[in-house]
């Protein structure tokens, strides 16, 4: 499951860089507040946990660019709303 979670991550990660012309390393900062997490993941230097993968999805999902189609395949969480 974690290889499937990690290919979701990297598979999001690249098509919203690719959208805002922004690289992984700043998009490591924004989304999960570490310049190498995306690296990170690609080398398997490091794991995440599932409430990482949680947050980063949600950062995903709140921050997807309008004129972009969400990656298909993987589920696009709601986003949350502040009560």
């Amino acid at each position: 499951m974690e290889k499937e979670l990690i290919r979701n991550l990297l598979t999001v990660a690249e098509a919203y860089s690719v959208t805002r012309d922004v690289s992984l390393s700043t998009l490591g900062r924004q989304a999960a507040g570490d310049w190498r997490f995306f690296d990170h993941l690609r080398d398997g230097a490091k794991t995440f946990t599932a409430r990482k993968y949680d947050q980063v999805m949600q950062w995903f999902s709140i921050n997807w660019p309008v004129n972009a189609d969400w990656p298909e395949g993987i589920e696009r969480p709601a986003q949350e709303v502040a009560s």
